[in-house]
């Protein structure tokens, strides 16, 4: 009985230890919090919306897991300032009977949120704006908090001299920022100095929203531990956008007076470091979180046709080597959006095609509903849905693999005999096509490698055998604006039926389809007189 006694004592022990050493040892405390400017935001099923701006301050411990913090200077308690603007769009009276906050992560200054979410149909947002849209995320009473983090936009970061008298910015302090102010605003009371949290005790869960660069940020952000405070999860979930196969190369110290977030590889310089160096899919970025003993967040992630061609999607599904897929943990969803473009652009005079012009919130609105309802109830969303691929090559360029990783295999989505993309989530203007969505457009610069192209099909046969056009004119697709709306509808009721629309989407794209002018005026029934 002793030897029986004495074993459970020592597994006891053994399971504290554990415990003690998965923690993180974060020191992190929002000191202040001040709002410059309140205003009110809009009306909407969930009630009336407040938009509050300001800034967040608070200090680290110069202990933090952030390369240079412990040289940057301390305050009169020996710990690091920093300061970040910040921006709150939420209910006037929250009731916390939604309960969800949305973080979302601004990219090169430029938040998203509202161009991710609540862009129209037919007036695309653009990365920055604050214009309520259709109002999607405040109709479900979603709170959002915009939290800047990069050096050179809206962040006061911790910086210190070096030997050679340059001064440094520790740009790690970054995932701090993001950090400690989704915590507070989750979870504390008030500030410091006892300014009130005005979510305090309405929010039961917090979602991450990031986007390209940023959806980058999240991924390195839950590698490196910063999901953490202390033993409490800061992000339940996370919705990751174009991110491909890449981190955000922060933790360092930079000499500005931009971030070296900016910089990523391109066609002119593909073997930039820091991006593709590894781990590369988000399966090895989950093990290395379990093996921490941390519970990893659920997560969807979502690529666009042109993140293959651009910046080595594929090597999120293979890793650095081979062609096969790798498995998806447990608290994974990926989907890839056939036809779609990395980067939204209605002009873009400086490339030399049409750029793409698939619009893809719709399918955005439906994920973040199925991301909340499987963090919220345990609902689990549609399995991942995938283009088919294949080895690059041929006629449309592909960002080669980086020379360190000489295994690497860059694959891209294989192509109907339109040029449309195969398999993944095909959205009713790529199920029933009007042109081919997605190719690369060029030149090759960083801006028209990522904006993609849409190329038309010819209106008749004729015009199609005059320029050689080998793709069936729209003439020749279908019998009428009848057949074409017909189809639209089918399309969009099997993406409803699937999980992947909204009814009030569908109910636009059906209505565009239905006023299209690809199609001659439909004839009248009137008697002549």
């Amino acid at each position: 009985m002793p030897h029986r006694r004495n074993g459970r004592i020592v597994m006891f022990l053994f399971c504290l230890f554990s415990l003690i050493s998965t923690a993180r040892p974060v020191s992190a405390e929002v000191t202040r919090i001040e709002f410059t400017s309140k205003q009110p935001y809009g009306t909407f099923r969930a009630g009336d919306y407040v938009i509050w701006q300001g800034k967040i301050r608070g200090d680290l411990s110069p202990q933090e897991a952030i390369p240079g913090i412990d040289k940057a200077p301390r305050n009169e308690r020996g710990r690091v300032d920093y300061a970040a603007k910040i921006i709150l769009m939420m209910p006037e009276a929250p009731s916390g009977e939604n309960g969800a906050l949305l973080v979302d992560v601004p990219n090169r200054g430029q938040v998203w949120a509202e161009a991710i979410y609540n862009s129209p149909r037919d007036v695309r947002f653009l990365p920055g704006t604050l214009e309520q849209g259709t109002g999607f995320l405040q109709d479900h009473g979603f709170a959002v908090a915009e939290v800047f983090w990069e050096l050179g936009q809206g962040t006061d970061l911790p910086s210190f001299a070096d030997a050679d008298g340059k001064t440094r910015f520790v740009e790690g302090v970054g995932f701090a920022i993001v950090r400690d102010a989704a915590d507070f605003f989750a979870h504390a009371a008030s500030d410091k100095g006892g300014t009130p949290n005005p979510l305090n005790g309405v929010i039961n869960r917090v979602l991450a929203s990031g986007r390209s660069q940023d959806g980058r940020f999240l991924k390195t952000f839950l590698l490196n531990g910063f999901n953490m405070m202390g033993n409490r999860r800061v992000f339940d979930g996370m919705h990751v956008f174009v991110s491909a196969a890449g981190l955000l190369p922060i933790l360092q110290t930079g000499l500005g007076p931009m971030s070296s977030a900016e910089g990523a590889p391109t066609f002119d310089n593909p073997d930039f470091p820091g991006v593709n160096d590894g781990p590369l899919t988000i399966g090895e970025i989950t093990a290395k979180v379990e093996a921490r003993g941390e519970v990893p967040p659920r997560m969807i992630l979502v690529s666009s046709t042109t993140d293959y061609y651009s910046l080595r999607a594929s090597l999120g599904r293979t890793g650095a080597s081979g062609t096969a897929d790798q498995p998806l943990p447990a608290n994974v969803r990926m989907y890839d959006i056939a036809g779609g473009p990395h980067i939204p652009a209605p002009k873009a005079p400086a490339c030399t095609l049409t750029p793409g012009r698939l619009d893809w919130s719709p399918l955005s609105r439906a994920l973040l509903l199925h991301l909340d309802a499987w963090v919220s109830r345990g609902t689990k969303p549609p399995a991942s849905e995938l283009m088919s691929l294949e080895a690059a090559g041929g006629e449309l360029p592909a960002l080669r693999a980086p020379t360190r990783l000489s295994a690497a295999v860059i694959q891209v989505p294989k192509r109907d005999q339109d040029g449309n993309a195969l398999g993944g989530v095909r959205l009713p203007d790529v199920a029933v096509p009007t042109g081919t969505n997605g190719a690369q457009n060029q030149p090759q610069t960083f801006t028209c490698m990522l904006i993609g192209s849409f190329s038309p099909f010819a209106a008749t046969k004729a015009e199609r055998e005059r320029t050689g056009d080998a793709r069936p004119s729209i003439e020749e697709r279908y019998h009428g604006r009848d057949d074409y709306v017909n189809r639209i509808r089918i399309a969009a009721q099997d993406l409803l039926a699937r999980g992947f629309l909204l009814p009030e989407d569908a109910a636009v794209i059906i209505q565009e389809a239905a006023s299209t002018n690809l199609f001659a005026p439909a004839p009248t029934n009137a008697e002549p007189r």
